[in-house]
């Protein structure tokens, strides 16, 4: 296996499929975790992708397409990495249900690509196994044949392929290696004879199991689906096997009856053909694959140095975020600027050009100017989660979750919270223990995500001195590492609270699979991030745009006469004061003075409910910051100069760190307290776990901020200077 063939393997069959298939349109992609399935689907979809939920449920639906050598568009589906079809956690279940031609929406797919890892071969063939009695067409992808390659294992990939009984193609999916073989194989895939169960059942388990799938069979399933979902039904709770609880529970007793645990049929059987096939189909030399990733685990992981190499690594990621960020920023604020100078000068004066350029251009354009971060931030993790460095990030604050009531497998969640709160609150699909997963779920918003990154580096870069320390680090992205540790620390305590009272429950230990170290796919990376920048664009021209039209328009009504014996920003105050949102902002005002706020900080607290980076564009809206200069240095300068009647300034020191400290910790986005009442289990019970998240977050924000704000004001010598 030297290198990846040219042409796709098809099994060796004395028969022939009698017609002529359609041609497949529709692929779903399917394998353990860190298979590396994922970035094969990256690269065969490239950039023609979209991401939604599954019918009904949230978990995150990647779909993709890339074009067949005719010409025709296939779809593929990146369906949620799972160890089998046991529907375990929700992920599989939703495996599970595609899979067998259940799924809400009707997506049955046409061929179905198992993605394997070479390196651990055995394991992932236990999918596979179950994959090939569902009827459909299959091909194995055999991922990270280099890998096995150099760990000195050989794969004897055509007798494999006969042994299966499917196409199986080496790919290497990092250099897009085996790309062309695999599409051949999945058109070929439908002309193949249908795969199924390759091991037949002992007499005494085939009759105990025969009633069952005869029961299975009258509620539509195919016989071969009945097959595999009888063992399936004799291997899951008693609690979820359904409408079928009766017949299952006869099987079982049968079973015992002779001698067989119920619950082992499957994996006995399924491990004892797999045994066969490795013995078979792959011979292993002799080297130390594994001592370079046993040294660097050695130091990753080590107690004292792992987590100092984990903050390094964070700080690293926030200086980015206002080093490397700085330069293209600084393009699409001139360019945002420059719109704005193009419709000042085109339009008349008039409402239309004031939507525009005081709406739409300062409202969306104060938001778009930050795409350069989000995306380093989107890079940063993206990396880390690519070269296997997040696993033994988990593994290494496991000792650390395990003293707040949790373990590590929560903290990949809570770190995921870092990119958004809303997949992150979908990973916690993968915890099994109920009250862990819905723990994690009470605490993954109090991570910094994405969305609070705008208010962090308008704040911070207004309001703290770009001083360098340590000769390379700056005193605002150590402010800004400050403000995500702030939340970390949150979300640990608060999961402590929530551990010992409402979720109360043993700490399970945990079981992770550590996946190779191995360079991140820029191609892969590419995707990824360029997946994520789409969506935050989208969200730009969608939430925030339609808001910066509300808010414009509650600016600007109900009008004012003008005088002539004001001037120009005296008038344009007053007409703000007298308009509906000032209105708003003034009965707004009480709750959010004593953290030194006024009612404008107060009414862009309220309209970044919608979204947390609404507070910047609500901000440009309010202080018309468009036209010439509608970037982020000219909303700085604004923010620096204002006065309040007594003449004191507006946004001060301890204001601005009265309101980072209220962004750390309150619940603003309505779209994470969406899928927090369909997580923690829907309807009223959803929702009151997620009033209960919305209430104490609120609470603790409003609690920090005000305590943040007096320590600030004593510690400058009370003034709010």
């Amino acid at each position: 296996m030297n290198s990846v063939p040219t042409s796709s393997l098809t099994p060796r069959s004395p028969s022939a499929a009698p017609t002529i298939p359609v041609p497949p349109a529709r692929v779903a992609l399917v394998g353990n975790p860190n298979t590396g399935k994922t970035t094969l689907f990256n690269a065969l979809t490239g950039l023609r992708q979209r991401v939604g939920n599954f019918a009904g449920v949230t978990v995150e639906r990647v779909e993709g397409s890339y074009r067949a050598a005719d010409g025709r568009s296939v779809a593929v589906l990146d369906l949620p990495g799972t160890y089998s079809l046991a529907t375990a956690s929700p992920d599989e279940r939703i495996a599970h249900d595609v899979l067998m031609r259940r799924s809400g929406d009707g997506w049955i797919p046409d061929v179905v690509v198992v993605v394997v890892d070479a390196t651990h071969l055995e394991r992932n063939l236990f999918l596979v196994s179950q994959v090939l009695e569902l009827g459909l067409p299959v091909v194995v992808a055999l991922n990270q044949a280099d890998a096995a390659e150099r760990s000195g294992t050989r794969i004897d990939v055509p007798e494999l392929s006969f042994a299966l009984g499917v196409p199986v193609v080496p790919t290497v999916a990092t250099r897009g290696e085996g790309l062309e073989p695999l599409r051949r194989a999945i058109d070929d895939a439908v002309r193949l004879p249908p795969p199924g169960r390759r091991f037949a059942l002992p007499a005494a388990v085939a009759m105990a199991v025969a009633p069952l799938e005869l029961q299975l069979q009258e509620h539509g399933l195919s016989r071969a689906e009945a097959q595999l979902e009888a063992l399936r039904l004799l291997s899951i709770d008693a609690t979820e096997t359904g409408a079928y609880d009766g017949a299952v529970e006869r099987a079982r007793d049968a079973l015992r009856a002779a001698n067989e645990e119920p619950g082992q049929i499957e994996a006995s059987l399924r491990y004892a053909w797999i045994s066969q096939i490795v013995t078979r189909c792959v011979s292993s030399a002799e080297r130390p694959s594994h001592a370079t990733s046993d040294r660097i685990d050695g130091v990753v992981l080590h107690r004292v140095i792992g987590p100092m190499i984990f903050l390094a690594l964070m700080a690293l990621v926030f200086q980015a975020l206002f080093t490397w960020a700085t330069p293209l920023q600084d393009a699409l604020e001139a360019l945002v600027a420059r719109v704005g100078d193009v419709v000042t000068a085109t339009l008349p004066a008039g409402d239309l050009r004031s939507l525009l350029v005081d709406g739409v251009i300062a409202g969306v354009g104060s938001v778009v100017v930050f795409l350069p971060q989000i995306a380093i931030l989107f890079t940063c993790i993206g990396v880390l989660e690519d070269s296997g460095y997040m696993a033994r990030a988990a593994l290494l604050m496991d000792r650390v979750m395990r003293r707040v009531g949790l373990h590590g497998r929560s903290f990949i969640p809570m770190l995921s919270g870092y990119a958004c709160a809303v997949p992150a609150i979908m990973a916690t699909r993968t915890i099994g223990e109920p009250k862990d997963r819905l723990a994690t779920i009470m605490v993954v918003p109090l991570m910094s995500c994405s969305a609070r990154l705008p208010v962090y580096t308008l704040l911070i870069g207004a309001f703290i001195p770009a001083t360098m320390l340590f000769g390379s680090v700056s005193l605002q992205s150590l402010t800004l590492l400050a403000m995500y540790l702030l939340g970390t620390l949150a979300a640990l305590a608060a999961a402590a609270v929530f551990k010992r009272t409402l979720l109360k429950g043993p700490v399970r230990p945990m079981i992770l699979e550590l996946p190779p170290y191995r360079w991140p796919s820029p191609r892969a990376l590419l995707v990824t991030v360029a997946q994520r920048c789409r969506l935050f664009l989208r969200r730009a021209g969608t939430v925030i745009l339609a808001l910066s039209i509300v808010l414009w328009a509650l600016a600007t009504w109900p009008r004012l006469p003008v005088d002539p014996a004001r001037s120009d920003a005296a008038q344009r105050e007053l007409a703000l004061e007298h308009s509906a949102l000032g209105r708003i902002g003034r009965a707004i005002e009480p709750a959010v003075a004593p953290l030194g706020f006024d009612w404008k900080i107060g009414v862009s607290i309220a309209a970044s409910f919608a979204a947390r980076e609404v507070f910047v564009s609500t901000m440009g809206t309010i202080y018309g910051v468009g036209g010439d200069d509608g970037d982020t240095a000219k909303l700085t300068t604004v923010l620096r100069a204002e006065r309040r009647a007594d003449g004191t300034p507006v946004y001060s020191l301890p204001v601005a760190l009265s309101l980072l400290v209220f962004y750390v910790f309150a619940l603003m986005c309505m779209s994470t307290i969406a899928i927090t009442v369909r997580e923690a289990g829907g309807g009223a019970v959803g929702w009151r776990w997620a009033a209960l998240q919305f209430g104490y977050m609120l609470a603790l924000a409003w609690g920090a901020a005000f305590v943040t704000y007096r320590v600030a004001m004593v510690l400058s010598g009370g003034t709010n200077a």
